[in-house]
């Protein structure tokens, strides 16, 4: 079985990480400095990098190489919103008293902290507040403004970005080419687009529409619009055409058109 794009090609370094210069140059400079934080916090949207960067720096903390077979006992990563009660928090806890087994630190990556409880929070914040040395955490979340505040007092943040379009754009094309076949930028730019913003999500449509590809035959914009149900840009003029106006049939029409040629109508109003 083959491996999965977005598997294949996730960052393994800070320099490989997309789109987020503004995180990974901090984040570089203090590892260069030795200074590290006893807690992180990444946030932003799905798909941008959060897990990856969380990972590499965890390794980067215990001078670790990092690719996708690491496997450390001092760096552990837990779902919060499969381990979210006040009992996963403290057993935590009194893990994160024994100090690491070989590492310099014992790294928590807790993943999707905004699912923590209430009460799981207030057991996470006596921690924070007075953290082992040899512990650091790394939290990662889409959502930060679920978090209590004592909590964001005791993190060092960082926002990531939703990734520009045209940076997408040419990452895709560069996979496309390393995997032996081609696209065409408007191609690439259409997955970047419906992506809005997510890499993992534009190299898994990538992934997945690559079959329809070879090193002759590129995948072509039209491809992408008729695999992907995305709408035809005429119909689609028509439709912005019509606002503002009162002409509801009109509109109705033309989605009824959009529909019938196969779009869909969840992209559409997207688009």
């Amino acid at each position: 079985m083959s491996q999965a794009l977005y598997r294949k090609y996730r960052s393994r370094s800070l320099d490989e990480v997309l789109g987020q210069d503004h995180v990974t140059s901090i984040l570089r400079r203090a590892l260069e400095q030795g200074k590290i934080a006893h807690a992180y916090l990444l946030t932003g949207p799905r798909g941008v990098g959060k897990t990856s960067v969380a990972r590499i720096l965890a390794h980067e903390i215990n001078h670790l190489p990092y690719d996708d077979d690491s496997s450390n006992l001092d760096i552990i990563e837990i779902d919060a919103a499969s381990n979210n009660g006040v009992d996963d928090i403290r057993a935590l806890r009194e893990k994160a008293q024994v100090a690491p087994i070989s590492a310099p630190k014992k790294v928590y990556i807790i993943d999707e902290v905004h699912m923590l409880s209430k009460s799981a929070f207030n057991a996470l914040l006596k921690t924070l507040e007075e953290p082992p040395e040899h512990v650091v955490f790394i939290l990662a979340t889409t959502d930060a403004d679920k978090l209590p505040a004592t909590i964001l007092s005791r993190v060092q943040q960082f926002f990531f970005r939703p990734i520009p379009t045209e940076i997408m754009t040419r990452q895709l094309m560069n996979i496309a080419k390393k995997e032996g076949f081609a696209i065409e930028e408007d191609a690439a730019r259409l997955i970047a687009e419906r992506s809005r913003g997510g890499f993992r999500d534009g190299i898994s449509t990538l992934d997945q529409l690559s079959i329809l590809a070879t090193s002759d035959q590129p995948l072509t914009a039209n491809m992408v619009t008729e695999y992907l149900g995305l709408s035809d840009a005429t119909m689609l003029g028509n439709l912005l055409d019509s606002y503002p106006s009162d002409d509801n049939e009109k509109v109705l029409n033309i989605f009824q058109e959009l529909e019938n040629s196969g779009a869909n109508s969840v992209i559409v109003s997207h688009q």
